[in-house]
């Protein structure tokens, strides 16, 4: 049997070795076959990742725009090179089909592109003789040395709506990837420093909460962004927060899909297959709720029939719709929800327990799973299940729908299928969620728009991406200045918020 490889830390452009204790396995969720193990840094481990990046940052801080934008430009090449062995290493540790994690690498590597235009994002203004003889001007300068921490479904993309902001604009960066899936998370790190950027301007640490608890109160890090659950989220918030840090927390969803009668039912449907059931309902923005308004209930049957149609299996197989939940514990916690489902009363069109796939035996598998009269008050609607679980509702208008999800604490992301632009608008001007998509299952924008999730799904008041990110990972200095004639200063304030 060959030696497991254990994943290493990133720290001052080296690979080093843990020097801790405590190992955690990572395991392949469609064979159950250990893969690798991922180190639980030591504190002093933590403390060197950011005293290296407290050191590379007084040089990375005054790096031309122009050096920072070919790192990038780089960087995104070596995305585009490398994306089949970047999707095989999230397929190994994750489980998600190959297909879809090369979706992901895509979407990351849009963000990586995105901040390519930074010499034209970290602008600021300027105001000659905004008084007499008085000039005007705004500084847009990067924090210092931030941090970001991510959950395990997008270890490629999560970090993608990190890191390359945040160094493009100059600052240094700590990344603390899931230890469920590290290996392609600590490789996208590897391929950026490839692209360009010095040692220490990007490190990784792997470890649990108190890696977690560290970045949040370290007196060096000025900003730390989460993507994850939202009970680590809220706590994540919280210890920054108290710590005196700039903090994102983008968190749990529910997110629901209305479809109207008069919608093209072909279109409809096989969007909300996708949007219900890809990645295994592993992501934040899956459709978990359908809202099925009037004559639109007709349309059930056939879509359980198209579910019941999708292929389960290991995610190496290309043909394949779903793959595994990333861990046993996650299929029993699905599991446990579908049967609280039963319980309380909903209706159970498709029981996707039980699956059994062929060479797998020992996969993390459910199938699609489908509950029909599913009400505000039952655990499978009021749980984020994060699973290929979908509760279906019944309503009998647009203003029905609007007010039910509006009750919903959470507000990620909704959609809407309809052919009518007045119900459209509508719906946009009166649902209470961030991202909203009009015949689009997953309104996730592309990269230079913001990810604007709000309400319970959201701490802070700026998200990922788009001129947003920008706004996070930089501090604004306003500079009133005078100056004589002959060039002898007179008078400067300098004011910061």
């Amino acid at each position: 049997m060959s030696e497991v490889p254990r994943v290493p830390l990133l720290i001052g452009g080296k690979l080093v070795q843990s020097k801790t204790t405590q190992w955690r396995d990572v395991i392949n969720p469609a064979t159950q076959e250990v893969v690798a193990q991922v180190p639980f840094a030591t504190r002093e481990e933590l403390d060197l990742a950011v005293a290296n990046a407290q050191e590379a940052f007084q040089t990375w801080r005054n790096a031309g725009q122009g050096q920072r934008m070919r790192v990038m430009l780089k960087f995104q090449q070596l995305l585009r090179e490398n994306t089949t062995k970047l999707a095989e290493m999230i397929t190994r540790e994750h489980g998600k089909t190959l297909p879809d994690a090369e979706g992901e690498v895509g979407r990351g590597l849009e963000v990586v592109e995105h901040a390519c235009s930074m010499v034209s994002l970290q602008l600021g203004e300027y105001a000659e003789n905004a008084a007499s003889g008085i000039d005007v001007y705004t500084l847009i300068q990067p924090l210092g040395v931030c941090a970001g921490i991510t959950a395990f479904n997008f270890p490629v993309m999560l970090p993608c709506f990190m890191f390359p902001i945040a160094v493009a604009c100059g600052n240094t960066f700590v990344l603390k990837p899931s230890e469920q899936d590290p290996t392609a998370s600590l490789y996208l790190a590897e391929l950026a420093l490839e692209a360009g950027l010095p040692p220490g301007v990007l490190n990784v640490v792997h470890g649990g909460p108190d890696i977690a608890n560290g970045l949040c109160e370290h007196p060096d890090i000025k900003a730390v962004s989460f993507i994850g659950s939202t009970r680590v989220g809220t706590e994540i918030y919280e210890r920054a927060s108290k710590a005196g840090k700039r903090c994102q927390s983008m968190m749990g969803a529910k997110n629901h899909c209305v479809i109207l009668p008069d919608a093209d039912p072909e279109v409809a449907l096989n969007q909300l297959v996708g949007a219900a059931f890809g990645a295994a309902g592993q992501r934040c923005m899956a459709t978990s709720v359908a809202v099925l308004v009037g004559e639109a209930r007709n349309w059930l049957p056939d879509f359980v029939e198209r579910a019941k149609k999708l292929k389960v299996n290991a995610g190496t197989d290309r043909q394949a719709d779903l793959g595994p939940l990333v861990s046993p514990n996650a299929r029993k916690r699905v599991e446990s929800l579908i049967q609280q489902g039963v319980d309380e009363g909903a209706k159970l069109l498709l029981d996707g327990r039980g699956v059994k796939v062929e060479g797998y035996a020992d996969g993390n598998f459910v199938g699609p799973t489908i509950f029909d009269g599913v009400t505000q008050s039952m655990t499978i609607y009021q749980e984020e299940v994060f699973g290929p679980v979908l509760c279906v509702v019944g309503v009998d208008t647009l203003e029905d729908a609007v007010a039910f999800i509006n009750r919903n604490p959470n507000g990620n992301g909704v959609a809407l299928f309809t052919q009518d632009g007045g119900a459209a608008r509508y719906f946009q001007n009166n649902i209470d969620v961030g991202q909203i998509g009009i015949n689009i299952p997953i309104p996730v924008p592309v990269a230079w728009f913001s990810f604007t999730g709000s309400r319970a799904s959201k701490l802070g008041d700026l998200g990922p991406n788009g001129k947003q990110a920008v706004q996070f990972w930089t501090q604004t200095k306003t500079v009133t200045a005078r100056w004589s004639a002959h060039g002898r200063s007179v008078n400067t304030t300098i004011t910061m918020r």
